[in-house]
């Protein structure tokens, strides 16, 4: 009989149980992992258990998520198209500083020459 066909002794047994569960927990921790990227991405953030905050301090945290929102709604009017797909403003300065700057090197080659 050869070594594969014996049966697994309670070590090999209790080694073979300790990996699986190895394993498993590299597994679980990248579909979290996997899991905690996708709602970054979607621009949601987990809820997270916050310790009883007083009135003054839940104020501000209510302002400061008034702060942030208003900034990423400003930025995806600058960055994104509308509903008409027309190029956003932040994109035709984006594209302007560039060919300014391909005019501005242009310029220079040929003055250098």
């Amino acid at each position: 009989m050869s070594d594969e066909a014996l049966p697994l002794s309670e070590e090999e047994r209790a080694e073979l149980e300790a990996l699986r569960a190895e394993r498993d927990a590299r597994r679980q921790a990248a579909r979290e992992r996997e899991e905690l990227e996708a709602l970054r991405a979607q621009g949601g953030r987990p809820a997270a258990r916050r310790p009883v905050a007083s009135g003054a301090s839940r104020r501000a945290e209510a302002a400061e998520d008034a702060r942030i929102r208003e900034a990423r709604e400003r930025g995806a009017r600058l960055m994104e198209p509308d509903e008409d797909l027309r190029m956003p403003v932040g994109q035709k300065v984006v594209l302007g500083v560039l060919v300014a700057l391909v005019v501005l090197v242009v310029a220079f080659s040929l003055l250098i020459q």
